[in-house]
């Protein structure tokens, strides 16, 4: 593991490109000129870009699937959410499309870390369900080593071109402990919102999956990607990881907003008296809003939900922030104290298991594409400290935030891009 280390970076500072640079391919989208996104990201600072590789989509355990990708999208539905507002109708050579972002990393000097959202939110924007069918189809307790064997052909083929020296370490999955892989959990009787018994329950998988690929492929480190977002024992953590890889969506005043909302009680009706508070004078009634005629298989298994997706389509967003920022005063100690205990917890279990430690994502939470809240003044601060924080803890990577992202506005504020990216890099 030593050795793997010591060929990459010393500190990484990971831009997040989850699947749109897949589905957002179209001329005017923001992934049709891969080399621009590069030389932008090398530009602002960033060393990693963390992907959704689609080891699925592309692999079977025997090798290439054959013929290009076809892409759709929601229709009207998500056009003003973050990452489920692409075009849809793209025809992409998924393989050729990785190679030239490997192809375009190399060139700028760019790391790809590598993931799967395919238990969660990718398959939604195929143009046909068969390969979300063949992925729901797949019983729980196997996803895991399907999952692995994809993604060990996956691995093979980038190193048969050349780009092994690009790859900054392989997650199994993005959020275990969020989408589909908990069924594992869920058939044996543990509840959805149990987090703490789902990450137990998914352990043994996860190791199995996670040591197949050491065997497989012991020149790249193998994780599995975990969130701090709600509290669980550690110990409940796959123990083979060679990186302790975690996401931390502190949330805070946006929870009171989504309880307001009605978002995390199912018995409360939706939408009610605040949801039509927020609205856009000319949101349609939640019940006549839908995606296209039968494409209602896009949403079975993605965990973000219609409810949510409507709340950011057709909420005005600066009644969206006045809300937050309104709130915002009653929650700044304890989200900070959350960012405080959270990060901590994470460097605890690294230390005791010689790990180092990466924070993928982060850091308040969720919100609409034309919101700004994130992106302002509040976010930004937020941000900062968990940044200054992960530093002082000794993190090996940081992202700024999950939407410093090419398919998010806060693309465009390049000088914080590149003050907040040297202050990771020059960390001791």
């Amino acid at each position: 593991m030593d050795a793997v280390l010591s060929r990459l970076p010393r500190k990484l500072t990971l831009t997040m490109w989850d699947f749109s640079w897949y589905t957002m391919t179209l001329p005017g989208e923001p992934y049709h000129d891969l080399a621009a996104r590069c030389k932008e990201a090398a530009d602002r600072g960033y060393n990693t870009i963390r992907i959704c590789a689609m080891p699925f989509l592309l692999f079977t355990a025997e090798g290439k699937r054959p013929g290009p990708l076809h892409f759709g999208s929601l229709g009207e539905v998500g056009q003003r959410t973050r990452w489920y507002n692409c075009h849809g109708g793209a025809e992409l050579d998924g393989h050729a499309h990785l190679l030239e972002l490997f192809r375009q990393a190399k060139a700028h000097g760019l790391y790809i870390m590598l993931s799967s959202w395919e238990y969660q939110q990718s398959p939604s924007f195929l143009a046909y369900p068969a390969l979300r069918d063949e992925l729901a189809a797949i019983a729980p307790a196997e996803r895991f080593m399907n999952l692995a064997r994809s993604m060990d052909q996956l691995i093979r083929y980038i190193k048969g071109e050349g780009f092994a020296d690009r790859i900054v370490y392989a997650e199994l999955h993005n959020e275990v402990e969020f989408g589909q892989l908990t069924a594992v959990g869920t058939v044996q009787g543990i509840g959805a919102a149990d987090t703490p018994r789902l990450v137990e329950a998914m352990q043994p998988y996860i190791e199995e999956a996670v040591g197949y690929l050491r065997r497989q492929h012991p020149d790249v480190l193998i994780t599995a990607s975990y969130t701090l977002n709600e509290a669980y024992p550690k110990a409940y953590v796959a123990r083979n990881l060679q990186v302790a890889h975690y996401h931390l969506y502190i949330k805070g005043v946006l929870n009171e907003l989504m309880d307001a909302a009605g978002l995390n009680d199912e018995g409360v009706p939706f939408p009610n008296t605040f949801v039509r508070s927020m609205l856009r004078e000319d949101a349609p009634l939640f019940g006549e809003w839908n995606l296209p005629a039968g494409q209602e298989w896009r949403m079975e298994g993605n965990p973000v939900g219609m409810k949510l997706i409507y709340l950011h389509d057709w909420a005005d967003p600066d009644l969206w922030d006045l809300y937050l920022y309104d709130r915002y005063g009653a929650h700044k100690l304890a989200m900070l104290q959350k960012a405080d205990m959270r990060l901590a917890e994470a460097q605890e279990w690294a230390v005791h298991s010689d790990l180092p430690v990466v924070i993928g994502e982060g850091y308040v939470g969720y919100t609409p594409l034309l919101a700004g809240f994130e992106e302002g003044p509040v976010g930004k601060f937020i941000a900062e400290y968990a940044l200054r924080k992960g530093m002082a803890l000794g993190f090996w990577g940081m992202t700024l935030c999950s939407n410093c992202a090419p398919h998010h506005p806060f693309w465009q504020d390049v000088v914080w891009q590149q003050r907040w990216n040297r202050y990771i890099l020059e960390a001791e």
